[in-house]
């Protein structure tokens, strides 16, 4: 390496943790600023999962070929192109007042994102291979530290400045995102010369490769199982008695004892992950998670709720970063910015998928039934990993490779 890992893992880690800030300011408050702001009376809980899963859909539809240019031209032209975007359409959403274009800003977004994945992609193929788990696990924490500051940030400037002006907060942060990339993260020398990929071709090569698959579902289930209570959480909060005046401040506080609990567990979950194989991880991580989920049923309290989110994250801080090492372990160097956007489809399908199916569940059913269905689902994805022997699986995939 012409350059020192260590500083370029700190780099994107930093735009990381702006970039998701920036996306995580609005959570607390988007059910109640379509409500508030957009006039949005009838079916709240249709509304808010369509409005959070629409942008994952126009993502997961791209990706595939954003990871395709990525490892044609590089991931940090990717960084770029998705960091300004960004922060245009996030001042966007400021001045919208119809829901049906702030839906239709919504899929713009999605459509030009990739910063998260291409950051990730990036560390994974300029970071020396033994170094790689706990660089991912490191990564995760970036994301994670910006799901903490974004809702309270976001919960503490709609509480006193009001929902809208919370959209700049989300463009300037995020514009921070895009001017370290451009200034500051460094890529090895890249081929540019070699012709690209088409998505199919791209697409059929995953396809042989077997335990991969499984990681983009196991990666899948794993996000679902997160999105599936994102537009529930502050409706949940409001059953339980907490005020309307201060639902988006005590939303903030309960997303943010996820992401907590992740940054203090990460790391370790990395160090421990490399030394006795990730597969080990990620089925601990998703049976605590499945049982933390399942536990939540049963709180009817703020404080106690909180706490319960807090030791689910402890668990679920294990299993994306187990999933990111071993797709860097079961795939070839040149393949790995395609894996990472096809990770990223499969992901974001997920997040589309799973607000708007946590939205239709909660309008049809007491909202704490929806987390023992999440908990099930959870304990099946690990089932799945222990049936599959999924460590031995790729124990053998990176021997050959």
């Amino acid at each position: 390496m012409n350059f020192s890992w260590k500083r370029n893992l700190i780099v994107l880690w930093v735009g990381v943790f702006f970039c998701s800030t920036a996306y995580s300011i609005s959570i607390p408050f988007l059910s109640i600023f379509l409500s508030d702001e957009l006039g949005v009376d009838n079916h709240l809980e249709i509304w808010s999962g369509v409005t959070f899963g629409i942008t994952f859909l126009a993502s997961a539809l791209i990706s595939p070929f954003w990871g395709s240019l990525a490892d044609k031209y590089g991931r940090k032209p990717m960084l770029i192109r998705s960091g300004f975007s960004l922060a245009g359409l996030y001042l966007l959403n400021y001045f919208v007042h119809d829901p049906y274009w702030f839906i239709v800003v919504r899929v713009l977004q999605g459509l030009l994102a990739g910063f998260v994945p291409a950051a990730i992609a990036m560390v994974a193929t300029n970071t020396p291979e033994e170094k790689t788990g706990y660089a991912l696990s490191i990564m995760s924490t970036a994301g994670a530290s910006g799901s903490i500051i974004g809702p309270l940030i976001g919960g503490i400037v709609s509480y006193y400045s009001g929902n809208r002006n919370a959209f700049l907060f989300s463009a300037a942060i995020v514009l921070v995102s895009a001017l370290i990339a451009t200034f500051f993260a460094k890529e090895q020398s890249f081929d540019r010369s070699a012709p690209r990929s088409h998505v199919s071709d791209d697409i059929r090569e995953a396809r042989s490769n077997r335990v991969f698959i499984t990681l983009l579902m196991l990666a899948g289930i794993s996000t679902f199982s997160v999105m599936i209570l994102e537009p529930l959480i502050p409706i949940y909060l409001l059953h339980m008695g907490i005020s309307k005046s201060t639902a988006s401040l005590s939303s903030g506080i309960v997303f943010s004892a996820v992401g907590i609990a992740t940054v203090l567990m990460a790391p370790q979950w990395g160090r421990i992950g490399s030394r006795r194989g990730f597969g080990a991880i990620l089925f601990i991580g998703l049976i605590g998670g499945g049982i933390g989920n399942i536990l939540q049923f049963f709180v009817t309290g703020y404080v106690e709720f909180a706490i319960l989110r807090f030791a689910y994250g402890l668990f679920y801080a294990g299993v994306l970063p187990s999933v990111n090492s071993m797709i860097v372990q079961v795939t070839e160097p040149g393949f790995r910015g395609r894996a990472f956007g096809l990770n990223q489809a499969a992901s974001q399908l997920a997040t589309m998928a799973g607000p708007i199916i946590g939205g239709l569940l909660g309008g049809f059913m007491p909202i704490r039934w929806v987390f023992v269905i999440n908990g099930m689902m959870l304990l099946a994805a690990a089932v799945l990993v222990k049936m599959n022997k999924l460590e031995s699986q790729i124990s053998a995939v990176h021997t050959t490779n």
